[in-house]
């Protein structure tokens, strides 16, 4: 089955691919990412979303982008044009979504793909927070905390790389404060600069914080591809 991500270059898109790819009877052909001008979107993740293009390039995938004025609802119709437009560029029978657990999201995505007789896949629906960013680590991703919208996350944890201690500060914060680890609550949003599918990674060369109140924003500025280190026996 021919497959398109809708993809944002955070790590639940990125691991979803990850998880597709392993699987022998799905072939994932194109990444679609919609460009919202909207910060406050109901569906889609905007930090860093441009750096979705040198991630496309250096997994090898063709990317369809889609700008939208990110308009509550009004916002689906663009997102049905880019899935359409993959449909008929790379004959897609199938969408793969990042989501784990928002309804409001995979209800909409379900309806747009029912309506155009695409197949919906959810891999990581439902999967444990902690089994999941735990995964992420294991995996060897190198994800960065883009964007923090809830106490207790201060302007400190922008920039910061998901890892073990990351992780255990992130559960305490959770048992302490009640957030969501992965950010499920809308939290943290994240930016992956190297997964096991990219053949080179990113290297942020020039970046901006930006801080309002109490949220704010890691915005890569410039960033470039470079090849990985290769280890030796």
């Amino acid at each position: 089955m021919k497959l398109g991500i809708l993809f944002s270059g955070g790590k639940d898109s990125v691991l979803a691919l990850h998880l597709i790819a392993e699987k022998k009877q799905y072939q994932t052909t194109c990444l679609i990412t919609m460009n919202s001008k909207n910060k406050e979107s109901y569906m889609f993740h905007t930090p860093n979303i441009d750096i979705t293009e040198l991630q496309a390039q250096t997994i090898g995938l063709p990317l369809i982008s889609v700008d939208t004025e990110g308009q509550k609802e009004k916002e689906l119709l663009d997102l049905e044009k880019a899935i359409l437009q993959a449909k008929s560029h790379y004959n897609i029978e199938g969408i793969v979504t990042g989501a784990v657990e928002s309804t409001y999201q995979t209800s909409r995505i379900q309806k747009i793909c029912d309506k155009l007789q695409l197949e919906c896949l959810n891999p990581l629906w439902k999967y444990n927070q902690k089994a999941l960013i735990e995964k992420i680590v294991e995996q060897q991703f190198k994800v960065i905390i883009s964007g923090v919208f809830a106490y207790p996350l201060d302007r400190t944890w922008l920039g910061k790389t998901l890892n073990q201690n990351t992780i255990k500060q992130l559960l305490e914060l959770s048992e302490k404060y009640g957030i969501s680890i992965i950010g499920e609550g809308g939290e943290i949003e994240t930016t992956v600069l190297d997964a096991p599918m990219f053949k080179q990674k990113i290297k942020i060369t020039d970046f901006e914080l930006k801080w309002e109140h109490t949220s704010g924003t890691y915005i890569i500025k410039k960033a470039k591809l470079t090849q990985k280190q290769t280890t030796t026996v």
